[in-house]
């Protein structure tokens, strides 16, 4: 691990420059605080200093804080060094208040403490298209080196409160505008231009500004709490099951009422307070899960270099087809889209304009960026323009003979370098190629819809996938700006598999006599965007219904069939887009609760046989008094059982990949660290004993897997899965 270095150079002009040097993004632990403290004093006393610059090496300011360190803190209770000073007397006493002006010359980034560092200085100057902003929410924490109490006195109440709970970054031209940087200049003269503005502070030629004594951004206080409530009820709206964001508010108001050093001594200690509670623990994990996905063991550490994918195809246009081949526009990829004929054609055509017209007009990309990735897409009815495209990805209905003479007829009509991608969600890819010689060309490319949006991909190989080929797939998921997660080819794959047990939970408690609009507000209050049930009509019954005979298939030991949907399908109730389904929509996207359901309801619970008649009212009376916590539990606990036996079947390489698939995958809340984290923080010894309990109860749906019930015998987290230890690939 690299060593973090703080050096200086002293120029014939009087400005000393310190470069904080701690590869890869010169994150502040405390060994590069108490570097800079040793540094700044020394420089203070200097008599041949006359003013300061501070910069990072390798073009990069400050990453922020030493997430690593946290962890520590985390775990062990402290990082591993003591700090010389705090770091409340680093920023305030040390850098901007102490007797030379100091000069933040920034390149690449300054994020969280590393614009926290940069505010502290008297001055800031960047290059263009560096990026600024407080990110440390991301992390369930709040800035603890002065940032709630700096920002607002530089960029305004509003706009630092707005910047602080999306943790928005601003480019250099942003910054500059709404002040919270002082120049922006050319990368060749930024150096020159931060000594030059260092030494006019200390002439006099500019003013010396020491930003935490600023207030004439703040405005009258009755205003700033108004400001400040306004935002605390748009927070308890927003923020559920979290603290830090009201915590952030508290801190801020303290600097407002008390003053700003009276914040900067609360935002320190309620920093460190959080820094240790679950969320953090989880939404750090989440962080590292999320980049080391890509560094894949066996795979990635080959010296295999990724092939440039120069031109792509679509077979399909729907729904996911077109929202891949917008994935592929937007990335500057030349793509094909096929369909089997022209209705069909347009259409594709057409949701792909949409999508990048959607893009645009909120903000994300530009108009004239939206005009030329429409340019980069061409609609075909044949493969004849498929002779020279790097790769092609099937995306057209989950249907097993369509999709094997699809994969016959690209062999046929592809190069043979280009890759052979399916879009599949659930098939095993063994049973899609089986009619091509190409296995090692074969591999499944998952996106989750809406492809253009969402940032999973599943890599899906078979025992006879080329190492190339993943290679090639990941580099493209880093052009589409995906987190890849590889898995092994098998019904569901890694996200789907591990997440069929939960619509299936849901249906096992309404056929039980729960209500499921009760269960679905109980879900969503865990934090789930929405419950199983309005999500099921957002999926639409006729995935629902098809999908479930691939697990019944796959796994028919431990699934339940409620009859429920089919009930519903069978009266042409789909879903969402029939306007009903679990719920009735009156011409918009609004979910209503439907006085229908409950005859379906009836029949379906007849049907499931889970009630006795002669013990009916008994049963009843229990399930009157089930609480949200055993419907969470209910739901989730299957979840996380299947998550073991994933684990142990090494579908993924690590329980940290199916994390970070169950949050970007199905939405699981990033604070709870995702599926196999939250089992672990659980235990697995309470979950293996409510499982059997329900399995004495309800049935083997409920049965504890092997592995499950080795980690609770024997007290090993969920996360050392699979416990033999064998290669995960």
């Amino acid at each position: 691990m690299a060593r973090a270095k703080v050096t200086v150079d002293k120029g014939a002009d009087g400005v000393a420059v310190i470069t904080v040097d701690y590869p890869p993004v010169n994150a502040i632990s405390t060994e590069v605080q108490n570097a800079l403290f040793r540094t700044f004093t020394q420089l203070h006393s200097d008599q041949g200093v006359k003013a300061i610059v501070l910069k990072g090496a390798n073009g990069k300011f400050c990453g922020g804080g030493d997430i690593r360190g946290f962890q520590k803190i985390q775990e062990k209770g402290f990082d591993g060094e003591e700090l010389v000073v705090s770091g409340f007397t680093l920023m305030n006493d040390v850098i901007e208040g102490g007797s030379k002006p100091v000069v933040a010359a920034i390149q690449g980034f300054a994020l969280g403490g590393g614009l926290e560092l940069a505010m502290a200085c008297n001055a800031r100057i960047t290059a263009p298209d560096v990026q600024l902003g407080l990110v440390e929410l991301q992390l369930g924490i709040i800035p603890g080196l002065g940032g709630t109490q700096r920002l607002p006195r530089l960029v305004g109440l509003q706009r630092a409160i707005d910047m602080l709970l999306a943790s928005k970054t601003l480019d250099s031209k942003e910054a500059l505008k709404v002040g919270l940087v002082d120049d922006v200049v050319a990368h060749s003269d930024l150096l020159a231009a931060a000594r030059k503005w260092a030494l006019d502070i200390h002439e006099g030629y500019r003013p010396w500004h020491r930003s935490l004594q600023s207030i004439d951004k703040i405005g009258s206080l009755p205003k700033a709490l108004d400001v400040l409530e306004n935002a605390r009820a748009k927070v308890k709206k927003t923020y559920t099951n979290v603290s830090y964001p009201s915590v952030l508010l508290d801190v801020i108001k303290e600097g407002l009422v008390n003053g700003a050093v009276a914040g900067v001594i609360l935002e320190g200690k309620a920093c460190q307070d959080l820094i240790r509670t679950p969320e953090a623990k989880g939404l750090m994990h989440v962080f590292f899960a999320q980049r080391s996905s890509s560094r894949v063991p066996g795979i990635t550490d080959r010296g295999l270099i990724p092939h440039p994918i120069r031109k792509a195809a679509v077979v399909g246009g729907a729904l996911m087809g077109s929202g891949i081949a917008t994935a592929l526009a937007l990335s500057k990829i030349p793509v094909i889209l096929k369909e089997v004929d022209s209705k069909q054609l347009d259409a594709g055509i057409r949701k792909i304009h949409a999508n990048l017209k959607n893009r645009a007009s909120s903000g994300k990309i530009t108009e004239e960026e939206a005009r030329r990735s429409i340019a980069l897409v061409k609609g075909v009815l044949d493969y004849e323009d498929f002779y020279n495209v790097d790769i092609v990805i099937e995306a057209v209905t989950e249907n097993i003979p369509l999709k094997q003479k699809i994969f016959y007829e690209l062999e046929q009509a592809c190069p043979s370098h280009c890759i052979l991608a399916t879009n599949t969600s659930s098939i095993d890819l063994e049973v899609i190629g089986a009619n091509i010689k190409s296995q090692d060309r074969l591999i499944g490319a998952h996106f989750f819809s809406p492809a253009h949006v969402m940032r999973l991909l599943e890599i899906v190989r078979t025992n006879k996938t080329s190492l190339q080929t993943i290679v090639d797939l990941l580099g493209l998921s880093k052009s589409l700006k995906k987190v890849p997660v590889v898995v092994k080819s098998s019904p569901g794959f890694a996200v789907n598999r591990v997440f069929f047990p939960y619509g299936m939970g849901a249906h096992l408690l309404a056929d039980l006599g729960v209500d499921p609009y009760r269960i679905d507000a109980v879900i969503k209050s865990f934090g789930m965007p929405m419950g199983p049930f309005r999500m099921a009509d957002l999926g639409g019954f006729q995935t629902g219904i098809l999908v479930g005979k691939i697990w019944l298939q796959a796994y028919p030991d431990r699934v339940y069939a409620s009859q429920l949907m089919n009930l519903m399908y069978n009266d042409k109730r789909l879903g969402e887009s029939s306007g009903k389904g679990y719920y009735n929509y009156h011409g918009s996207r609004k979910e209503h609760p439907a006085p229908e359901l409950k005859q379906y309801l009836d029949r379906s619970r007849k049907l499931s046989g889970l009630s006795p008649p002669d013990k009916l009212r008994i049963f009843s009376l229990q399930i009157a008094d089930i609480t949200d916590q055993e419907i969470t539990e209910m739901i989730f606990f299957p979840v996380i059982n299947e998550a073991c036996r994933v684990l142990e079947e090494k579908v993924v390489i690590s329980s940290s990949d199916l994390d970070i698939a169950s949050v970007l995958g199905m939405a699981f809340p990033a604070y709870r660290g995702g599926i196999a984290f939250w089992g672990d923080h659980i235990g697995a010894g309470y979950i293996f004993s409510k499982l059997l309990n329900w399995t004495n109860m309800y049935g083997n749906f409920f049965k504890p897997s092997e592995a499950l019930e080795k980690c609770a015998t024997q007290k090993i987290p969920l996360a050392q899965l699979p416990l033999q230890g064998a290669s995960r690939l």
